[in-house]
């Protein structure tokens, strides 16, 4: 795999409910994820193209995943590398989204591999709200690190403030 298709990016939107708060996850479209949950679950990323900064990546991914435009200020979380050794740079944001309103850009794979029978599917299936610890056992084992984050760096902008 080239090193351009190990680098992705992806932006985590996040709703203050009471004292806590609540983040919006995507589940991956397609018959390899049709009937998973616990750990299939994502945030809306996807690969950086040659000479775009990761953080217009990131953007641009959450819009074509989600139908919805990540509005600034965007709220660094740094990057984690996934077991397969891809590099995901990740970023936060706050607003609100109606799971029923999304709706995705298509994928395209072959189905089964090596059948030559193509599949279009639409990429993202579904998205919902979670709790941090609900998105920890639903999230790719290495993005949970990025819902630990957003909390670490909402919580020290709230001890500042």
């Amino acid at each position: 795999m080239s090193t351009r298709h190990m680098v992705s990016a992806g932006m985590i939107l996040f709703r203050r409910v009471g004292d806590t708060i609540e983040v919006f996850l995507a589940h991956p479209g397609g018959p390899f994820w049709r009937h998973r949950d616990a750990g299939a679950w994502t945030i809306p990323k996807g690969l950086v193209d040659p000479g775009e900064q990761p953080l217009q990546a990131a953007v641009r991914e959450f819009r074509e995943e989600t139908g919805i435009e990540p509005q600034p200020p965007f709220l660094p979380l740094g990057s984690i590398r996934q077991k397969s050794g891809k590099t995901v740079h990740a970023w936060g944001w706050e607003g609100d989204a109606d799971p029923a309103a999304v709706f995705s850009n298509e994928a395209k794979t072959e189905w089964p591999r090596g059948s030559g029978r193509w599949l279009t599917f639409p990429e993202v299936d579904r998205c919902g709200w979670f709790t941090p610890d609900e998105a920890r056992q639903k999230l790719n084992e290495a993005q949970a690190e990025l819902v630990g984050r957003l909390e670490a760096y909402l919580e020290t902008a709230r001890r500042q403030a």
